[in-house]
């Protein structure tokens, strides 16, 4: 069974049963109850970014994807797969389809054996008309540049890789990447990358609609600088123990980060929440 809350934040409304919801809470609108399969368009709907303004310009808006256990594992053996099932790996694919710009880690890539975007066909004539390519670039952050760029995500994109880098990295590393086809963009000073720069320097390019896919140590670097305004969080129904990281690595912030939940979709007892910055 498949049930899709979409959350509004309106006030003295009534629930999906007809209970009263008090001021100022969450409504549970059009709840759905009942066996059957969500469309990808209908996703699409539920997981749009923010409208562009009134002139047409669109503010920069990042989003984060990514999976948790029950007792807070983000992986299992290194990986997210162990932890996901066939619906997260659908949102997945649809989060994609939406994005200018998909933002990842040099480790998740290297962990996680990433590959191209690929252009999806259900998406295609939307992606067009909200003057998007066939599919969204990765762009890959790293501070070394440590990574193989013979790679497919390299050398054999549907539109070409980029690499944010500081403006201090290793010269050799550089003609590396930018040999094998990928554009390296300096997003900071020193060999490390500032988070509000990149979002900047992926603006300046037009890439608005930004999602980053982790892993733990680059989203805690988001969160950190302030700059992530959505999380897009499956909680999956297990539990690993051990010592697995986090969603977030890195330093805590001096205060904790609020955010109202948005939606929530359930499949198969995973939680598919979307909070945004309260």
């Amino acid at each position: 069974m498949r049930r899709l809350f979409p959350v509004t934040y309106e006030t003295a409304v009534q629930g999906a049963a007809g209970a009263s919801v008090a001021p100022g809470a969450p409504a549970v609108r059009g709840a759905d109850v009942t066996d059957r399969e969500w469309g990808l368009q209908e996703l699409a709907e539920v997981y749009a970014y923010p409208e562009a303004r009134a002139d047409g310009v669109r503010t920069p808006w990042l989003r984060a994807n990514m999976v948790s256990t029950l007792d807070g594992a983000a992986q299992h053996e290194g990986k997210s797969q162990g932890i996901s099932s066939a619906a997260d790996m659908r949102i997945f694919g649809v989060l994609r389809a939406l994005a200018d710009v998909v933002v990842v880690g040099a480790e998740t890539v290297r962990q996680e054996g990433y590959r191209p975007a690929r252009a999806r066909g259900e998406f295609a004539a939307s992606r067009e008309a909200a003057g998007q390519g066939p599919a969204p670039a990765i762009a890959v952050v790293t501070a070394g540049l440590d990574l193989d760029f013979s790679l497919p995500l390299f050398t054999s994109p549907l539109v070409p890789t980029l690499v944010l880098t500081g403006s201090a990295a290793a010269a050799d590393r550089v003609a590396a990447a930018e040999k094998s086809g990928a554009e390296v963009v300096f997003a900071g000073e020193g060999t490390g990358v500032d988070p509000a720069r990149a979002v900047r320097v992926l603006a300046d390019r037009g890439l608005t609609r930004l999602l980053t896919e982790g892993g733990p140590r680059l989203l805690g670097q988001l969160v950190a600088a302030g700059v992530l305004d959505e999380l897009c969080l499956t909680v999956s129904p297990t539990l690993t123990a051990g010592g697995a990281q986090r969603i977030a690595g890195g330093p805590a912030t001096e205060v904790p980060k609020r955010f109202e939940l948005a939606s929530l979709l359930e499949e198969a007892g995973f939680l598919f929440t979307r909070y945004r910055r309260s």
